[in-house]
């Protein structure tokens, strides 16, 4: 088989729709999903031009951008405001904006209200975590007319209770309780599934199993695709980086060296030089004192 055209920035792509997410299951011959999560309208720029077909604005804003150590203190305004920005950047990726904690928690519908605030800031679909209790807030914000793309394994939401980040589903117990969430999310109208922090086995057994994609994040190779962190993948994080978090660059560092640079340059008076400085033709009189021009 030949190898796929890459993408090159500013190439015209179609729009990635739900649908066409929905029927992107690897056995019927499809490629994988991309999905990568970006915070702001460059980000969201540099996502769609590498050619990703999912962008998630996920609530890992907290840590990435906002300072907090986790997830739990972002509300529904602060991802309003960042799906805002995202969808400014005019994505062919899908956009899917990720309901905080306590978002969905307390009834239908606040969930349905929730959701429909991010869909008005620009989001074509959500995301939310967990399993069967789950269940009607997800067939409720789906009955609404919003896509809803569901996570299972280690929900970030649920680091109290979990104890951690911890790898989720590691024995049987644990492996057929997520298999039997996943159908009940697919079963509640959930249009793809996002699995982290699983053993391999237990993806690739959920994938198997579900007719709608999952999306892997520490599940192994067995999703129908793969998600990251845009910071972790750019090296622009500032904590140890996951196992499963691959780096492609250190922008971190090519960053740092640069402003380290341009410092170094004011400093010694060689920037700003003659050429990067404005003149004009002829000589003014200024007269005395420091009067405008």
């Amino acid at each position: 088989m030949d190898s796929p055209t890459p993408i090159r920035r500013g190439q015209p792509r179609g729009p990635t729709t739900v649908p066409m997410l929905r029927a992107r299951k690897r056995r019927t011959g499809a490629e994988p999903v991309v999905m990568l999560t970006a915070y702001d309208e460059p980000g969201a720029r540099v996502a769609d031009a590498g050619g990703v077909d999912v962008i998630l604005v996920g609530d890992s804003v907290a840590n990435n951008v906002l300072g907090y150590t986790d997830t739990l203190h972002v509300t529904v305004d602060d991802m309003v405001r960042h799906v805002a920005a995202v969808a400014r950047a005019r994505p062919a990726a899908l956009v899917v904006g990720d309901m905080p904690w306590m978002s969905y928690h307390l009834s239908v519908e606040s969930a349905v209200a929730n959701a429909a605030a991010l869909v008005r800031a620009g989001a074509g679909a959500v995301k939310l975590e967990g399993g069967l209790p789950r269940v009607a807030v997800v067939e409720a914000v789906v009955h609404a007319e919003i896509p809803v793309m569901g996570h299972l394994g280690l929900t970030p939401q649920s680091v109290l209770p979990m104890g951690g980040y911890r790898v989720q589903a590691r024995d049987t117990d644990g492996a057929h309780a997520l298999m039997a969430a996943a159908h009940a999310l697919e079963s509640a109208g959930c249009f793809a599934l996002v699995l982290e922090g699983v053993p391999d086995v237990v993806a690739a057994r959920v994938t198997d199993e579900l007719a709608i994609p999952t999306i892997g994040i520490g599940a192994g190779p067995g999703c129908d695709g793969q998600v990251l962190v845009f910071h972790d993948l750019l090296g622009l994080g500032a904590g140890p980086v996951p196992k499963f978090a691959r780096q492609y660059a250190h922008l971190a560092d090519a960053a740092t060296a640069a402003i380290a640079a341009y410092a170094s340059d004011v400093r010694s008076g060689a920037f700003p030089s003659d050429e990067e400085s404005y003149h004009v033709p002829h000589k003014l009189d200024l007269g005395q004192g420091s009067r405008p021009l």
